[in-house]
């Protein structure tokens, strides 16, 4: 008889089991994938008074040495059979892949394109880390002070680890921290609920490729824990909500990672030409289910919205649930069927305000909200709204969403808000340079650019070097 694998805690690299335990389950058959211990916010803290000793373990290595670890790491982690618990069990990247699949939602051709873009990042950290870094010599980080550029250098660390609070919907969030472990900064992460495989794996590669293990906690835990974490690392990143974003707005120690409300933008000089930018449009909208924060939600013309909206309407209205080994799939599942509810009622509701019509439901046959083979899933949606006042014109879900909203361009960008990426489709000058002085913007991308497409080298959100080291004034006598 198969025994049903169990997941540790990683207590700084040791392996905890409580009595406490949770069942993860595939969200289709509601087979248990693992058990996985849970720890309280008094196991937490008492383990942050050590962190210490987790980035002196670190220390010993140059930022070089860890590069170049963290490399194996990515490629045990994309092609390795690495340790899956405390009882002997081992898991393969196919392992890995369907269990993900079946407690995340995810069909398996996500999860294999979000495991190609966490292994480029632990395979070009060099690269990564001089964007970061803007070419600093990682020579100054290991000895704390140095000359470069012509001028006197130093940097000291600005946390005893990096926290992390992590999400359930995309396992590609996870490539976010991976720049920590090299440049010296141990990790302490409460995984997501559905989704502790990808922290868990990467820990596992980190360690197989010479990582110690100290540098690693691994903390499944409740609200408790997670404030913890949060509050007594020096630093750390949340994944959340507009109000879970709230409660950590005013703390710069606190990284926030919540909605993205990124855009498409079509200015007067290229809307003729709409019909020639759907495709990158719609793939924008839909890529990786629709779950990421860089997705696009809204797209924003000066005119031809209707015509727009029903074009895109006819591409992706049609897309249904698939078998999650189908390599065309393109909806993720409901782990947990209350956000697909939540959802689904936000949008009905939002649609009774006058101004707002669903152009997809005609493209659709069927309602949006539907089971498949035992998984929840939601179909795409594109609204079209007639303003930006309207309640859905600047929404964001977990699900291929986008409102398409009919703005002058002279008023785009004081209607758009805050926007995490924004593609913008116009050769006018005056109007770049505008774009350009927003700063409600974080990554611009000029011409037809999918917001989907990122420079790792060029962070969308937060510089983690800047997060993790700060430079200091330095004159030495000898």
């Amino acid at each position: 008889m198969t025994t049903i694998p169990h997941l540790p805690a990683l207590r700084l690299g040791r392996n905890y089991e409580s009595l406490d335990k949770v069942e993860v389950k595939d969200h289709r058959t509601g087979e248990v994938k693992a058990l996985v211990s849970q720890v309280n916010g008094g196991i937490v803290k008492r383990d942050m008074a050590k962190l210490g000793q987790a980035r002196a373990a670190l220390k010993k290595f140059t930022v070089n040495q860890l590069i170049d670890l963290s490399a194996k790491a990515g490629d045990l982690f994309l092609n390795g059979t690495l340790p899956f618990g405390d009882q002997g069990h081992t898991q393969s990247t196919q392992q890995y892949i369907e269990t993900l699949s079946g407690t995340s939602g995810l069909p398996h051709i996500m999860v294999k394109r979000n495991m190609a873009k966490i292994h480029y990042a632990l395979t070009h950290l060099s690269e990564v880390l001089n964007g970061l870094s803007r070419g600093l010599d990682m020579g100054i980080i290991d000895r704390g002070f140095g000359e470069q550029f012509g001028t006197k250098l130093s940097f000291f660390p600005t946390c005893q680890a990096l926290g992390l609070v992590m999400p359930s919907n995309s396992p590609a969030v996870n490539s976010l921290w991976l720049p920590a472990i090299a440049l010296k900064t141990p990790v302490v992460i409460k995984p997501g609920k559905e989704e502790p495989w990808t922290p868990y794996r990467l820990i596992q590669a980190f360690i197989a490729a010479g990582v110690p293990a100290e540098a690693f906690g691994f903390y499944p835990t409740d609200h408790d824990g997670a404030a913890t974490i949060l509050n007594s690392c020096g630093r750390a990143l949340i994944f959340g909500d507009k109000n879970t974003m709230a409660q950590y707005a005013n703390n710069p120690a606190i990284q926030l990672h919540g909605p993205g409300w990124s855009k498409f933008v079509i200015g007067d000089d290229c809307i003729e030409n709409w019909r020639d930018y759907l495709d990158v449009i719609a793939g924008a909208i839909s890529d990786n289910g629709g779950r990421s924060c860089i997705n696009a939600s809204a797209v924003v013309v000066p005119k031809y919205a209707a015509e727009i909206a029903d074009a895109l309407a006819q591409k992706l209205g049609p897309v249904a649930p698939t078998r999650p080994d189908d390599e065309n799939a393109r909806l993720s599942g409901f782990a947990n069927v209350k956000m697909a509810d939540f959802i689904d009622a936000q949008i009905e509701e939002g649609l009774k305000t006058p101004g707002a019509t669903d152009a997809t439901a005609k493209y659709r046959n069927g309602p949006r909200k539907v089971v498949f083979e035992g998984g929840t899933y939601m179909r795409p949606t594109i609204v079209l709204c007639d303003s930006f006042a309207h309640p859905l014109a600047n929404k964001e879900f977990l699900c291929p969403y986008a409102s398409v909203v009919t703005c002058p361009q002279n008023e785009m960008l004081q209607k758009i808000g805050y926007t995490l990426a924004c593609s913008a489709i116009t050769k006018a000058p005056a109007f770049i340079e505008q774009l350009e002085a927003f700063p409600e913007i974080d990554r611009l991308n000029i011409g037809p650019v999918s917001t989907m497409k990122i420079s790792w080298d060029q962070p969308h959100e937060g510089n983690m070097f800047e997060f993790l080291w700060k430079r200091r004034s330095i004159e030495r006598a000898w």
